[in-house]
């Protein structure tokens, strides 16, 4: 099974490489970007049949090492 996992920071910290990447953008002319934040994006292939034996290990993966859990957030989406 393929999935997909986006993680982006909490709403309330600053995120100051996609104020910059925001910034640039609107400097090389892009005036109807309103905002921008950054974020990682992941495609996890998993050799498991159950998808909700996948997504609890997908989640356990998230938590133990792809997201900072103070500061981010995680979604986990079949592909």
């Amino acid at each position: 099974m393929k999935f997909s996992v986006t993680i982006t920071l909490k709403n309330d910290v600053l995120d100051p490489q996609g104020k910059v990447i925001e910034s640039t953008l609107q400097n090389m002319g892009m005036d109807t970007l309103k905002s921008l934040r950054q974020g990682k994006y992941f495609e996890i292939e998993i050799n498991e049949n159950d998808e909700n034996k996948a997504k609890l290990k997908l989640n356990e993966m998230c938590k133990k090492l792809l997201a900072n859990l103070i500061i981010e957030n995680f979604k986990i989406s079949k592909i």
